[in-house]
């Protein structure tokens, strides 16, 4: 049986899989509180930051996985493999992951997002019961409900940080909406654009992750990222775009009929399918919980549209 206490940081790394929009976030917050950080991609890939070892390895090898969460407080799960693999791709890193985490002892803190509850009609609360029928929807309350109990087990300590779809990059509303809006272009969305939805600023779910992992009122449950009022997607364009001094968006949306034969032939387009339901109908992610347990409000909007408009223009 593992050790329950909260030991805190000091003398100990912390293990980022994945160099994602928020594992890199992640990195950053910790090396920025004087952490040391190893950043695993398949590439080496991450910042070039004083206190951010960047590795490269097969986080599906649970031996190599287990080796460098060694002297780990905390394994991040923060990977981002293609939205069209899900189903293929996150069985066996799931697995190599949670035998890193039994093997080390370090508490493992995963990044998820809400697809799990499927389609819902209230706001959603850590409560809300993850019952998504769909594959591509149920994926990751199944690998969560796996780390639960080994949890309650006693054989690892996890944690969950679930957010609702990113602002910045590289995320829907970046790349399909902000994107061509700095280039002067008129939009032409792929999701309904005046349905009131959720989303999260990755530094938010970043913070979150930091704070959850070495908290141990956080272990063994589920918590939302520290999230705004939801706004249309096209508020928050008209947004984006005042808040960067460009003109009125220019926006359309892609009729569905067109955008599921597109689908045929283009597979990120084909997986949009099973998630469309959440900008159909109102998507609403409720962090409460966050906010009255750790003290954490989330960014402004204005805040995480001007990152967003820095992030694009240096990539």
């Amino acid at each position: 049986m593992l050790n329950r206490t909260a030991g805190g940081k000091m003398g100990k790394s912390h293990v980022i899989v994945g160099a994602s929009s928020v594992g890199i976030a992640t990195a950053r917050l910790l090396a920025s509180q004087g952490e040391h950080v190893r950043l695993v991609s398949r590439k080496g890939r991450g910042p070039d930051l004083p206190g951010v070892e960047r590795v490269a390895a097969d986080a599906t090898d649970a031996d190599q996985m287990a080796g460098l969460a060694g002297d780990a407080a905390a394994l991040y799960v923060c990977a981002a493999p293609p939205y069209d693999r899900w189903p293929q791709d996150w069985p066996s890193l799931a697995s190599a992951l949670l035998t890193a985490a039994e093997r080390s002892g370090a508490v493992l803190v995963s990044h998820s997002n809400a697809y799990g509850y499927g389609p819902v009609t209230e706001p959603m609360t850590e409560q809300t019961p993850t019952s998504a029928w769909h594959p591509k929807l149920r994926i990751r309350a199944d690998i969560w409900r796996e780390a639960l109990a080994l949890h309650e087990a006693g054989r690892i300590r996890a944690t969950e940080v679930r957010a609702s779809d990113h602002i910045q990059p590289n995320s829907l509303f970046a790349l399909a909406l902000c994107k061509p809006l700095l280039e002067g272009k008129k939009v032409v969305s792929p999701i309904p654009l005046d349905v009131p939805h959720s989303w999260t600023s990755v530094d938010d779910a970043a913070r979150l992750l930091v704070t959850v992992a070495i908290d141990e009122r956080a272990w063994g449950r589920a918590w939302h990222a520290p999230t705004n009022p939801p706004l249309t997607a096209r508020a928050l364009a008209t947004r984006f775009c005042e808040v960067e001094n460009l003109p009125v968006p220019r926006l359309s949306v892609i009729p569905y009929p067109l955008l599921w034969t597109l689908g045929l032939f283009v597979p990120m387009l084909r997986e949009m399918r099973a998630t469309r339901y959440q900008f159909a109908q109102p998507f609403i992610l409720d962090s409460t919980a966050s906010t009255q347990v750790f003290g954490l409000a989330p960014m402004p909007i204005e805040e995480a549209l001007r990152d967003t408009a820095r992030m694009l223009r240096a990539s």
